[in-house]
């Protein structure tokens, strides 16, 4: 009873506000779009117009290699985005589980403090920070001059949706990191030192294999949100840094095909599972051998 009293409300929870949904959103795909937006109905309304269930909406997706050249480029975003948080939050949650235990509080409460700001303010600010009249565009432009080139724009290009999507998402890699680098057992790291090891060999010898969990844990919670952002690809972007979460936005809001936006939603869904399958698979070896 105890069991059951413990588990019942996050199954519960989880099945109407994850499974039922999802659900909702695979019947959608093999729907017809509705006359003016939404979903056709699945019976005959006596009208003449299309109802029931369809595979238009997976074929068209197939049809059309635009579709993989979106997929492809969100794919690179958000493993180029992954990689500079990875490499930028280490140091720094290293850092922080090295320090006093009484600034600790203090250096992660500095980390989640961009969160206290709204999402859309921190972005317009980079829009501020990247525009044409800023001192950044004005001083790499000026430089650029000075050595015969073109100048470049900082603002709605993939640069500048890569410095949003890494600055909006560091503190989850940081925080999941910090996490596992601080309950790491310094007698290891003393041990291998007695044996002989650098620094260097210390690291990827003792911490680097201990920090794997927080690595997969932090890459999870940058990957999978970058994957599917919108806003920032819309703020920063151009015309042509369009990603898949912006191609399903605009089939839900823009065109109004929603069997279509679902079916997209679907694919990225069945991407990012597979994905996930098959780091987890690859991940095994490793974790026996450690």
């Amino acid at each position: 009873m105890t069991k059951w009293a413990v588990l019942s409300p996050p199954t519960l929870f989880l099945l109407a506000f994850f499974l039922a949904p999802a659900l909702i959103m695979v019947l959608a795909s093999f729907q017809y779009p509705g006359e003016f937006g939404g979903l056709a109905p699945l019976t005959d309304p006596g009208d003449g117009k299309e109802f029931g269930l369809t595979l238009e909406n997976h074929a068209f997706f197939f049809s059309d290699w635009l579709f993989a050249e979106i997929f492809a480029r969100s794919f690179a975003v958000a493993a180029a985005s992954t990689l500079i948080c990875l490499l930028l939050a280490y140091p720094v949650a290293w850092l922080i589980a090295q320090s006093p235990r009484r600034h600790r509080d203090l250096l992660v409460l500095l980390v989640i403090l961009p969160f206290a700001s709204n999402f859309l303010i921190r972005v317009y600010a980079w829009m501020i920070l990247l525009g044409p009249q800023a001192a950044l565009a004005r001083t790499l432009n000026g430089v650029l001059a000075a050595l015969g080139l073109e100048p470049v724009s900082l603002l709605f290009s993939p640069c500048a949706v890569l410095v949003g999507m890494v600055y909006v998402h560091l503190p989850f890699m940081i925080l999941p990191l910090y996490t596992n680098l601080e309950k790491h057992d310094p007698v290891l790291l003393d041990a291998a030192q007695d044996l002989g090891a650098n620094a260097w060999r210390r690291f990827w010898g003792v911490t680097w294999p201990l920090s794997l969990p927080g690595v997969f844990s932090g890459s999870a919670l940058v990957f999978i949100p970058v994957l599917g952002m919108f806003a920032i690809p819309d703020l920063l972007g151009g015309t042509r840094d369009m990603l898949i979460g912006n191609l399903i936005k605009d089939q839900f809001l823009g065109v109004r095909d929603w069997p279509f936006g679902a079916a997209l939603s679907i694919m990225l869904t069945l991407a990012v599972l597979s994905l996930a399958g098959a780091a987890a698979w690859l991940s095994k070896p490793k974790a026996r051998a450690a």
